[in-house]
């Protein structure tokens, strides 16, 4: 069993911020777009999700404009998802609180003896770092019934430890008697000290516990009014929370079984019931979520190929007029969508690549519509001329065409190394559109059919977002934005196999319309050849095999620090490393086995004057631990470098459940001034805290929690749309019944499962000292 606690963000757009530079360039707006999108996998604990809006300056430290926090009870009170204008607020340096703090409470004194509140402060770990030098001088104060102790100053740490104990006088007259309050300080020689959090207790509910330890969050004090209410701009959000506790394999397996037999049911001739209810109980706002739950979870069987069959046959049944087929947003469209971009996105990658980076390094001008012309200078200096429309027109349509020429030769390439799972499907829509629209006038069906997925939803796409496809790392600007709009255009009147009806609508296409043609020409005999591909082998073993266990999960440039006793970290030139499900490779060589691996950390920034930097913790054959230094080149980079690490070793039995976020120099830890060098860690591991990717393996009880959530949902309207069915179909009348009856026998299980073990995590959690805290 394990909980997951999934929250999808998309960042859209900011408007009104304040000034902050006295000048604008091109880079600098006040109402600025971003349109980026990540799913984050946090651990189930956490409170609240803050995004932070600043000024990049190049050569001080970035201003912070403002923020957004948004905590996890109102993403939860909104399952359907958070979509709109947030107002930023105020930085307000007494909520800017992080941690935990490590007490043991306890009231001593029996009988005559008179009772004593005794607070045994012992450690901190992650407190927010508020000095300079990227770390605090964090020192306790305790308050009880105005008598207030302080503990002594920890230097330049975020992880001290103090190890002192507190004593109060309980006044046994007072019927209430009264809070504990455990605060946090930075120390500062000459400023105001800095708050870093506070815990209160209840010292009425603690006297029944007598003594209790344990670690608690740092909270923030007393929220102000912030005087800059509504006038720091606004930031769109749209955020959706999933919280999924999901269970052992064991329980979905039945589940599981049910709908691979639904899928594999035409064989012995029976109508596979289950997949068209969930086809015609599908609303379309929820139709791309239990899609790409389907696939996947068909994928993980070797079924995809009969599961889409199926779909295939389902739409074909529903479709009279042939120019219409796959172009709604059916649960058919979507699944396609979906499987195309799981099984196909390395395809993708080495099919397009070469033509975005081109397109994005050239950065030229490139323009066909007369209304949106730019004319502009040519020339050298001094002899100037205006370029005519005519001419930009020309250069346009040149450019264009060459691009479009080189994407065309790639794409009648990569027939050779299409995956065979792809071209299996294709080749089975192929059939069954030529078995549906058999009739002469109809010969082009089969071939828009494909192209409808391969160049509409698939290729066009990413060209005109190659970000949002991972193509490249950052948006196009709006010169070349344009370029790949164009592009997009090209290849989508290709795919639909009409040049006339492209220049009917947009006249000024017509210049393209020979390489148009003739592009149409080379699909036709693309798709030939890739609905030709027949192989041997064990397609379902294949395709699990090539999907569950991917070659690369991530590569690029980092540096690498290595260290010695009583010495400072020295760093290496950028080299290329890559990781994979067996290891992490510098270049070409194996660096270090996965399997070894017991953590993948952050690392201070003070430590080596980087932000970027992370740790991974090994154990060698001799049993000895190696700590591996690698700096990133951004934050972001950190960020993917730490999930591809983190899902690649999820399986691994030795890991670590704390660490130091420091290094070992001058005979001491630099994060908790520790001395012994096997001190076991200040700060736990954070395994579970990764990034969504494309190439993450499948993760098939995940997929069938996912459908089962969604299946109980829907549970009503499947009765329903079952009798309407069932109405056609008197002679399976009782087959089918029992089936359905089956389905939901199976849902009623998985329900009563999953109440058990929230009953059993109830009872495992219930602890008198988690009620203290007020």
């Amino acid at each position: 069993m394990a909980k997951r606690s999934t929250l999808f963000i998309r960042i859209v757009e900011g408007k009104n911020l304040p000034i902050k530079d006295m000048t604008a360039t091109i880079w600098k707006t006040l109402s600025p777009f971003w349109g980026e999108e990540y799913t984050v996998h946090l651990p189930p604990y956490f409170r609240t999700v803050s995004f932070y809006v600043l000024d990049e300056d190049s050569l001080s430290r970035d201003d912070v404009i403002g923020k957004v926090s948004i905590s996890k009870e109102v993403l939860t009170a909104k399952p359907q998802g958070v979509d709109g204008w947030m107002n930023l607020t105020e930085i307000d340096p007494d909520e800017e609180v992080q941690g935990e703090i490590h007490l043991q409470i306890s009231v001593l004194g029996y009988g005559d003896i008179p009772r004593k509140l005794c607070c045994q402060v012992l450690e901190a770990r992650d407190l927010a770092k508020k000095d300079r030098n990227g770390a605090s001088d964090p020192f306790v104060r305790v308050r009880y019934n105005g008598k207030t102790y302080e503990s002594a100053v920890v230097k330049k740490s975020c992880y001290p430890r103090w190890n002192e104990s507190f004593e109060f006088e309980l006044d046994e007259t007072l019927a209430d008697t009264g809070l504990l309050s455990v605060e946090v300080w930075d120390w500062d020689l000459v400023s105001r000290n800095d708050f870093l959090g506070k815990v209160l207790f209840n010292i009425n509910k603690l006297q029944s516990a007598q003594q209790e330890e344990g670690w608690f969050r740092l909270g923030p004090d007393k929220s102000k009014h912030s005087e800059y209410e509504g006038t720091l701009g606004s930031l769109r959000l749209q955020l959706r929370l999933r919280d999924e506790v999901v269970l052992t394999s064991s329980h979905y397996k039945p589940l599981t079984e049910l709908l691979s037999q639904s899928v594999g049911s035409q064989l012995n001739g029976n109508w596979p019931d289950f997949i068209m209810l969930i086809d015609e109980t599908t609303t379309a706002e929820s139709r791309q979520e239990v899609a790409n739950n389907l696939v996947k979870l068909f994928l993980g069987q070797g079924l995809v190929k009969e599961f889409l069959d199926v779909l295939f046959k389902l739409e074909l049944e529903k479709t009279t007029e042939p120019n219409t087929l796959f172009r709604s947003n059916s649960l058919a469209s979507k699944s396609m969508e979906s499987f195309l971009k799981v099984a196909g996105m390395q395809y993708l990658h080495r099919l397009l690549g070469p033509i975005i980076n081109r397109i994005f390094e050239e950065k030229k001008y490139v323009e066909l519509d007369p209304s949106k012309l730019e004319l502009k200078e040519a020339g050298c200096a001094g002899l100037h001329r205006q370029q005519t429309e005519s001419d930009i027109i020309q250069q346009s349509s040149s450019l264009l065409q060459s691009y479009l020429s080189e994407l065309l030769t790639s794409i009648l390439q990569s027939a050779s190394y299409c995956p065979l799972l792809i071209c299996q499907v294709f080749h089975q829509l192929y059939l069954r559109v030529q078995e549906r629209f058999s009739d002469p006038e109809y010969w082009k069906v089969k071939f828009i059919a494909v192209t409808s997925f391969l160049c509409l939803r698939f290729i066009s796409p990413a060209i005109m977002s190659p970000k949002l496809f991972h193509l490249r790392e950052k948006h196009a600007d709006a010169r070349t934005s344009r370029t790949l709009l164009l592009l997009a255009k090209a290849v989508q009147t290709i795919g639909n196999m009409d040049t006339l009806a492209c220049c009917s609508k947009e006249p000024w296409m017509v210049c393209l319309q020979p390489a148009i043609q003739q592009g149409i020409t080379q699909l036709k005999d693309f798709i030939t050849k890739l609905v030709s591909c027949h192989k041997s082998e064990d397609l379902e073993l294949q395709t699990r095999m090539s999907l569950q266990c991917g070659t690369m999960e991530k590569e690029g440039f980092l540096f690498l620090h290595r260290t010695k006793d009583k010495c400072m970290p020295m760093k290496s030139p950028f080299k290329k490393y890559c990781v994979t499900l067996w290891s992490l490779n510098l270049q070409k060589s194996s660096f270090i086995s996965l399997p070894k691996i017991r953590a993948v950390e952050k690392v201070e920034e003070k430590c080596f004057g980087s932000a970027n930097v992370m740790q991974i913790i090994s154990s060698e054959d001799s049993g000895q631990q190696e700590t591996l230094y690698l700096d990133c080149k951004s934050v972001n980079e950190l960020n993917h470098w730490l999930s591809a690490l983190r899902k690649a070793c999820s399986h691994n039995t030795n890991t670590m459940s704390c660490y130091h976020p420091g290094i070992y120099k001058a005979d001491r830890w630099s994060c908790c001034h520790q001395k012994e060098k096997s001190d076991p860690g200040c700060d736990k591991t954070r395994h579970g805290v990764t990034l969504q990717e494309w190439y993450d393996p499948l993760d098939a009880d995940l997929e069938a929690q996912l459908i089962y959530q969604r299946l109980r949902s829907v549970k009503h309207a499947m009765r329903y749309c079952s009798i309407n069915i069932l109405g056609l179909c008197i002679h399976l009348y009782q087959k089918k019944v029992d089936g359905l009856s089956k389905l939901f026998s199976i849902l009623q299980d998985l329900h009563d499962a999953h109440a058990a073990v929230e009953e059993e995590e109830r009872s495992k959690n219930k602890n008198v000292f988690l009620e203290l805290q007020t």
